[in-house]
């Protein structure tokens, strides 16, 4: 079964747009907001859309696309400004895809660097020349972009009790966590103070934020451990502790024993 992309790109709008599937989609149509605001009537709902808003339209579906000027309270507008990655694709592996489960024609995710990097890779590959090795290439990352897009909206899904901005700064530590980085940026990234987003994410997943990339730290410290010859210090370096002395203390709180004597033990058992 193939996945075969037909066209992908980005588009920002800067002035007024409209765009008209009246008699019905005849392919496959992903969109995913990055910026700015736009309105959309897919099969007679009119839906207002976000950055972070994904849009999923199948075959047949009716769709309108309107980018236009956004009124404030005070009656003044807002100048145009609307920004998204899209694609349309088609194939017997889409099909099956979208037959896996109910699928929402708009629902919002969290956009985070990943997902982005490789819906840019697959219009990057688009771009090229036409042949054998990148039709390849892209009906596989088409299949991936869609597993992706899986993931994120089963995360984000209200069914989870867990508010969107929870979800978006579990999402921002799960990127950084590697990195040194301060609470400060992931209440930012769900526009929260500091205190609420706190409270928050405490009471949504029962930990610190702290705590959960410590969480994140330490596996990734494991399979380096495990899986490659880094050695403590650079492993250290790589996962976030800033230094060999911290990552020892913390390893051995969690574990009880020394890094060291950990990864022994792990090589005598592969």
């Amino acid at each position: 079964m193939s996945a075969t992309l037909l066209t992908c790109g980005y588009s920002f709008h800067s002035e007024r747009f409209t765009m008209h599937h009246k008699n019905g989609s005849p392919h496959y149509l992903f969109r995913l907001q990055t910026e700015g605001v736009c309105q959309v009537c897919i099969n007679g709902r009119w839906a207002h859309i976000e950055a972070g808003h994904l849009i999923l339209i199948k075959p047949g579906d009716t769709y309108t696309l309107l980018v236009e000027e956004q009124p404030l309270p005070d009656g003044q507008l807002v100048p145009v400004a609307s920004g998204d990655y899209y694609l349309y694709g088609e194939g017997e592996w889409l099909e099956s895809w979208w037959r896996r489960s109910e699928r929402a024609s708009v629902s919002r995710i969290v956009l985070d660097e990943k997902l982005v990097s490789l819906w840019q890779q697959l219009l990057l590959e688009n771009m090229r020349t036409a042949g054998g090795e990148t039709a390849e290439l892209t009906d596989y990352l088409l299949r991936a972009l869609c597993l992706y897009l899986d993931r994120a909206v089963t995360e984000t899904a209200p069914k989870q009790g867990k508010p969107f901005a929870a979800v978006r700064m579990k999402r921002f530590i799960e990127e950084h966590a590697t990195r040194s980085f301060k609470v400060e940026e992931a209440a930012e990234q769900a526009g929260l103070s500091v205190s609420r987003a706190v409270h928050l994410f405490k009471e949504c997943f029962g930990k610190t934020m702290m705590e959960y990339a410590l969480e994140l730290r330490l596996a990734a410290a494991v399979e380096r451990m495990t899986y490659t010859s880094m050695t403590l210090d650079q492993i250290a370096q790589t996962c976030g502790f800033g230094g060999y002395s911290y990552f020892h203390r913390v390893f051995r709180e969690t574990y009880g024993v020394a890094p060291g004597r950990y990864r022994g033990l792990q090589k005598k058992s592969l």
